[in-house]
Formats: C-alpha cells, structure tokens, sequence
C-alpha cells in the first residue's frame, strides 16, 4: 500500500485542482533540492511512491455550493460577522505587534489597533460595519502588509478573512441542514487514506480544517505539517476550534509548524504553547522559516524552503520503506 500526501489549502479564489496540486508539488520539489534530498524527491514525488491528492473546498465558499455541487438556494450570512471579524483583525494586529519588524510598521499597528479596539459606546446601526471598514483600510495601509501580506486591495483582504470567520461560524447550512464547517471538512476527510498511513500538509485556513478532521480520523498520521496557520490567534481563533480544549489529534505522530514572520495570516508563533499534546506526548514544533521577495504567506513559499520540505520527505520516505 502506498502512502499518502494529502495537501490542504487555504483562503482565497476557487482554484483548479489538477494545476494547483502540480504547483505544491513542485514547491515541494524545489525545497526538496535545496535539502538534498533530490533524488528521494524524484522518486517519491515524481515516481509514484506516493499517493498525492488535494482536498478542495473552495468552492463551498461561493453561493449555493452544496456537498454534492448541487445547487441549493443560498444562505444567509451568519449574526454578527463584523464582530467576528474585528476580532480577526485585532489578533493580527496584537501578534505583529509582539515582534513590529520597526519602529514605523509599530506605530501604524497602534493606530489601527485604536481604530479597531471597542469603544465601550452604545454601537449605531452600520457603525461597527464602518469601524471594520477603517479598521481594514488603516491595517492594509501599515508598512509590510501591502508586499508581505499578498493582498491587492483592503476589499481582498476582508473577503478573505472572512472565509476564516465563515468556516468557525459553524452555520449556513444547506437542504440536509450540514452546516459549512461540516461540509468542508467531509471534502478533507475524503481525501484521507482511512486505512493507510497519511502525511498532511494544510495552509492557513486549512490548518484549522485539517486539525479539526484529524481529530475525526482514526488511522495513523505519521506527520502533520501546518504552514502559514492561524490557529494560535487568542481571541477569534482559538477558542472556536473544536474540540475544546485544543489539543494534537491522536492519530498525528509529528507535528511540525512553519511560520515567517512577515506572514501577517499567522497567529502565535509557538502553537506548543497553546495546544496540549495528545496522548503520545506529540506536540506541535514551531520552526520560523524567512521567504525572499514578496507575498510570503503563499502555500509555494513555504514548501519551497528547505526547513520545510526537508523533514517531508524524510517522513514520506521512511513510510514508503516501512
């Protein structure tokens, strides 16, 4: 039986599988060489020693997605999303904020903290929509973010995010009453081998969706690897993950997080500080990784680091042997 690799992505516009599965692969190739390790990659990424998918969910995002790509008349937006979404945006600005790259990209992280923290007066109707909205436009305005955070416009960057606000709302139900979250992380689970070993890599938003489906799996999971993940963010994360209180999975025998910090997407920088082990002791391993050029928080980006795809490889082909 071949393992496998499933990959797990994350916000953002609906994508092609096929060529989205190929431009992680080659990331991985490419960080593979810069590792050393070219010729395992070869073989098991290009060999077939692997079995590599790619779980798609995007296109549940869109109106009147249903399980089965049926269409369904579209749901409602869930009660408060701007809240929920303030409060997205305070935890990326307060773990910047830990560690501002300079003494310019500090202050303007104040700023819009102040435009975004509560002001403790009676909220008008539309008023916290348009605090979120000043909130966004001042955070998209701070030195970094434009380049680093990959985001075209502040509209780009709110519709974003609020895919990561829709998935922990655990509403919009379809016909069957599934609500999105639940729909999401079957189109993950599907792609895991329910009997074999599987090596998961999930990105951003997907980390969450992955953590949160490996709680619901049962056969081994010899590495999990988060990239770019949120999962640490204190206030609009974490405490909507489930199952309470956060813990590793048990099925995962290694788990390993990469994160850069000029990836504002990023939320705590040492997840073991936050999520217990499970009951193998397996704790999440937080490694910072420094990507060139801009827009680090891309999937390709981190796979292409050495620091990343070194310890994948190994770990595919250690399954591979045994």
């Amino acid at each position: 039986m071949r393992p496998r690799l499933v990959f797990v992505h994350g916000v953002g516009k609906p994508r092609e599988v096929k060529t989205e599965l190929e431009e992680w692969r080659a990331a991985l190739t490419v960080g593979a060489r810069a590792a050393g390790h070219s010729r395992k990659a070869a073989q098991l990424l290009d060999g077939g020693a692997v079995d590599i998918h790619f779980a798609y969910y995007g296109d549940l995002f869109l109106p009147g997605a249903a399980p089965d790509n049926e269409a369904v008349a579209p749901v409602p937006a869930p009660a408060g999303p701007d809240e929920e979404l303030r409060e997205l945006l305070l935890d990326m600005v307060d773990e910047q904020l830990e560690a501002p790259r300079d003494d310019r990209q500090a202050q303007a992280l104040r700023v819009t903290r102040n435009k975004l923290a509560p002001t403790g007066e009676e909220q008008g109707p539309g008023s916290l929509a348009r605090q979120v909205l000043v909130g966004a436009n001042s955070l998209f305005a701070v030195p970094g973010l434009r380049t680093f955070g990959g985001w075209l416009s502040a509209g780009a960057m709110k519709h974003d995010l609020h895919q990561v606000r829709r998935y922990l709302a655990r509403k919009e139900t379809d016909e069957a009453g599934l609500s999105l979250d639940r729909r999401i992380r079957a189109r993950v689970a599907t792609e895991l081998d329910p009997e074999g070993p599987t090596v998961v890599v999930a990105h951003s938003l997907g980390t969450v969706v992955a953590f949160e489906t490996l709680h619901a799996h049962s056969a081994h999971v010899p590495l999990f690897v988060t990239l770019g993940s949120p999962l640490g963010m204190r206030t609009a994360v974490r405490p909507r993950v489930r199952p309470q209180p956060v813990q590793t999975p048990e099925p995962v025998g290694r788990w390993l997080n990469f994160w850069d910090r000029d990836d504002f997407v990023t939320g705590g920088t040492e997840l073991a500080l936050c999520i217990a082990s499970n009951a193998a002791s397996v704790a999440p391993v937080s490694t910072r990784v420094d990507s060139d050029g801009l827009n680090v928080h891309p999937a390709v980006k981190y796979l292409a680091q050495p620091a990343v795809a070194g310890p994948l490889i190994e770990a595919l082909d250690a399954v591979t042997v045994a």
